[in-house]
C-alpha cells in the first residue's frame, strides 16, 4: 500500500487526538508534517486549518488530516480553498464513502464527538480507501468546476 505524504493540523481542541495520530502514523512509515498548533491553548482554527489545505492544494502533501471540537468549523475552512475535498467523518463508514465516492483528499475529526480509538480507525480506513471511480468521476467533476 502508498504511504502517502500527510499535512495534519488542529486547533486547542483537537491538539490531543493530532498528537495520536500524528504518532500512529509516523509509526506507520508516513510522512507527516504538523502545521499546528503545539498545545492545548486557546487559539484560532483558520490559523492551523488553512495551511494545511493550501500545501494539499498545491499539490506538497497527498492527504490532509484537520482536527478540532466538532471538526465542522475546521472542514468548513479546508473547502473555502479551491481543489479541497473535506469530509467531515464520526465513524468508518463515512470515512469508506468520503474516499470512495467523494475521492476527498482531506479529513476533518472532532475530538469531543468520537473516541480516540475510533479517531485513530477513522484515519486508518480513510488512508487505506480508494476511489472507486465510475458514476463518481463526473460528480468529482462538477464539484471542481
Amino acid at each position: 500500500m502508498k504511504k502517502f505524504t500527510i499535512a495534519i493540523g488542529s486547533d486547542h481542541a483537537g491538539f490531543a487526538y493530532k498528537e495520536k495520530i500524528k504518532a500512529m502514523l509516523l509509526a506507520q512509515g508516513y510522512t507527516v508534517r504538523d502545521f499546528g498548533t503545539d498545545s492545548d491553548v486557546s487559539c484560532d482554527y483558520p490559523d492551523f486549518i488553512r495551511p494545511v489545505a493550501l500545501a494539499v492544494a498545491r499539490g506538497e502533501f497527498d492527504r490532509g488530516i484537520i482536527l478540532g471540537g466538532s471538526g465542522n468549523g475546521e472542514a468548513i475552512v479546508a473547502n473555502r480553498i479551491k481543489g479541497i475535498r473535506c469530509g467531515l467523518c464520526w465513524n468508518e463508514q463515512v470515512a469508506i464513502w468520503n474516499r470512495s465516492h467523494n475521492d476527498a483528499n482531506m479529513l476533518s475529526l472532532g475530538q469531543r464527538t468520537v473516541s480516540e480509538e475510533l479517531a485513530l480507525a477513522i484515519v486508518k480506513t480513510w488512508l487505506e480507501t480508494p476511489f472507486e471511480g465510475g458514476r463518481h468521476v463526473a460528480r468529482i467533476q462538477k464539484i471542481d468546476s
